[in-house]
């Protein structure tokens, strides 16, 4: 019989049974655990490189903190993956991100271990917060602490609850993990014990001492003394910032190093004074695996994997990305005209800006994770004469929505946005699915609101963007490949609120807004092969909608279909308004919108997503028939 690889790993199915070992085993515990989390996601594909960063700080506060009493919220949630295999998930960390699977993320309902659910950034410190205050309102002892890093930190929503919790001197624990840029000088042997010195008892106690004798002298010598401590505080610790915001500071710490960590963790978990504790954790993203830390982006988010090589393996598209079309369609209307210029919010590869950024650096801005300053900032560009491409991901400008309301369309600036991952995004489930963004634009005066139906569209739409100056205007596309449809040398600007006629027919009508339109097309053979005349539209716009095409479509036809890869409130919904208010809905044409589920759907497989939604040509077909009263074979002739 071989012997296990990980035999200490073997023994641990939950925290209760990591904090029986002894702490000398824990290093070996850690390396075990790294291997794991390595091998798990060459099978899987996701987030490698955070979680590679946090093994021997997720060992660490295992076993000083007794979870799940005590609350440990990880933020972002793709930092995780080790967290989850010591916590009862190990036997199913091979099902990441598939559907029925663990989430690629923390999840409330997936586990006790996981108090709270972050996929978006810059969270936890409020949840925390939150926590933390119900706890001491209940009359509870336990801990809460939160892990924030992998750049979260640059959202200024984490420091509005840093801010709160100086106020609230509630007793939270906030490690800052700090794996990108260092806040304080590399960290050694010597800040290692300033940290365990500052995080003792002992010595907050003689600061405590110090600062009530301080508040005595006079005036002139006590304003002096507090200079000379704040100086020397910041020399020594980088913690000034955090120490003004109302935490103690302890750091910064070699987040690597379990016989640093373990004593600082036990120092601030047993301090009994209470108020809000930041810890200062310096850690390698992609740590311990060479393929990782010898990449520029340390393995981020990955496909599967070869172990050995780090390779990843990559499926043979047969069209270009959206993203990618997104990217070098921007570009050739950049080298047209000077005023172009580009912005993310810390996705420069994910939205593809990363390629703008190499051909215009002084023209493309990364403002990290910050997508209210985001739009704001696009906003005052525009206000310049410039011409701010805000690209997003449809679930992340959600953040952004009240900028986009006050700063951005109720002055009519006419900043672009470029809207990815707009509809169902498979494997990153339904914290990343971006359902929602045709029904929060759409609703507000002044926005123009597209949707490609395939690559070659969204190439015209980058070019109508680039052209509008009359107010703000949005281009939605989703993740993945295109359909294949030949590609435009150059983008043509489109007519604003003008749709187009695919095919024609009599009987059914099917106007189709966005990449539903292959699926409607197929619909449409389907229903040609029962005798059903079908015309197919692309309504291009959901806000204008073309409404000289959809009443030309509720007059000539006896069934409409509208459909979207959008939440009900949408594009649907704008139609049915209009036929509605014009008493158009008498005239006998029955309309049946369809949209995504009135659900978060759980991540899986985009094809069985899709049949989930109900969204694929045999459900048009379904739909057709339904508003017809006729079944299948029923209808030929007809």
């Amino acid at each position: 019989m071989s012997q296990s690889k990980t035999p200490l790993l073997d023994q641990v199915k939950v925290p209760a049974d990591l904090r029986r070992l002894q702490p000398a085993q824990l290093r070996q515990l850690a390396d075990e655990l790294r291997s794991e989390t390595i091998d798990a996601v060459s099978v899987t594909g996701g987030h490698l490189g955070a979680g590679l960063g946090v093994v021997e700080l997720t060992v660490a506060l295992h076993y000083c903190f007794d979870t799940p009493a005590d609350r440990l919220i990880w933020d972002v949630g793709h930092q995780a993956y080790p967290h989850k295999i010591l916590t009862g998930r190990r036997d199913r960390i091979r099902t990441l991100r598939m559907g029925g699977g663990l989430s690629g993320f923390t999840k409330r309902s997936e586990s006790e271990y996981d108090p709270f659910g972050t996929a978006h950034s810059s969270t936890s410190i409020s949840a925390g917060l939150g926590m933390a205050a119900a706890r001491d309102l209940a009359g509870r002892t336990n801990n809460v602490v939160a892990i924030i890093g992998d750049g979260a930190l640059s959202a200024g929503m984490a420091y509005e609850a840093m801010n709160n919790a100086g106020a609230l001197q509630s007793r939270l624990v906030v490690i800052l993990n700090d794996n990108d840029m260092s806040i304080a000088p590399p960290v050694g042997a010597l800040s290692a014990y300033l940290s365990r010195l500052i995080s003792s008892k002992s010595y907050r106690g003689f600061r405590d001492f110090s600062k009530q004798v301080a508040e005595h002298l006079p005036r002139p010598l006590l304003n002096a003394a507090r200079r000379a401590e704040e100086y020397a505080r910041g020399m020594v610790t980088g913690g000034t910032l955090f120490e003004e915001l109302g935490f103690y500071y302890v750091g910064p710490i070699d987040g690597h190093n379990l016989d640093h960590l373990l004593p600082i963790l036990e120092n601030v978990r047993d301090d009994p004074r209470g108020g809000p504790v930041l810890v200062h954790v310096v850690t390698q993203k992609g740590k311990g695996y060479a393929p990782a830390e010898a990449s520029a982006d340390k393995l981020h988010a990955v496909g599967k994997f070869d172990v050995i090589t780090g390779t990843q393996a990559k499926p043979k598209a047969n069209a270009p990305s959206y993203t990618r079309v997104f990217a070098d369609s921007l570009i050739k209307e950049a080298e047209k005209d000077e005023k172009i210029v580009a912005i993310t919010a810390a996705m420069p590869s994910g939205t593809g800006l990363d390629l703008f950024q190499q051909k215009f650096p002084k023209r493309s801005f990364d403002v990290a994770i910050a997508e209210q300053h985001a739009v704001t900032f696009a906003a005052g560009m525009a206000t310049e004469g410039y011409k701010p491409f805000c690209a997003i991901y449809s679930t992340f400008l959600q953040r952004g929505y009240d900028q986009l309301v006050h700063d951005v369309a109720l002055q009519n600036l006419p900043v672009r946005f470029a809207i990815d991952r707009a509809g169902l995004v498979g494997a990153d489930g339904a914290t990343h699915a971006g359902a929602f963004d045709v029904a929060y634009l759409a609703c507000l005066p002044n926005m123009v609101v597209m949707a490609a139906a395939d690559e070659g569209e969204l190439v015209h739409m980058v070019a109508t963007c680039a052209a509008y100056d009359a107010g703000p205007i949005a281009v939605r596309y989703p993740r993945g490949e295109g359909v294949g449809v030949d590609m435009p040398e150059q983008g043509v600007p489109l007519p604003i609120g003008k749709g187009r006629i695919i095919r024609e027919g009599s009987k059914v009508a099917i106007l189709s807004l966005g990449t539903r339109l292959a699926e409607a097309s197929k619909a449409a053979e389907d229903l040609a092969a029962l005798g059903l005349s079908t015309t197919v539209a692309d309504a291009r716009f959901a806000k204008p909608v073309d409404m000289e095409l959809v009443e030309r479509l509720v007059r000539s036809h006896e069934v409409l279909i509208t459909i979207e890869e959008g939440s009900i409130g949408g594009f649907g919904s704008h139609v049915l308004h209009h036929l509605a208010v014009e008493g158009l809905l008498e005239l006998g044409c029955k309309v049946r919108p369809m949209v995504l589920p009135d659900v978060y759907q759980d991540h899986d497989n985009p094809v069985k997503q899709y049949e989930e939604a109900g969204l694929q040509a045999r459900n048009i077909v379904d739909t057709a028939l339904k508003a017809l009263g006729v079944e299948g074979k029923a209808a030929v002739g007809a």
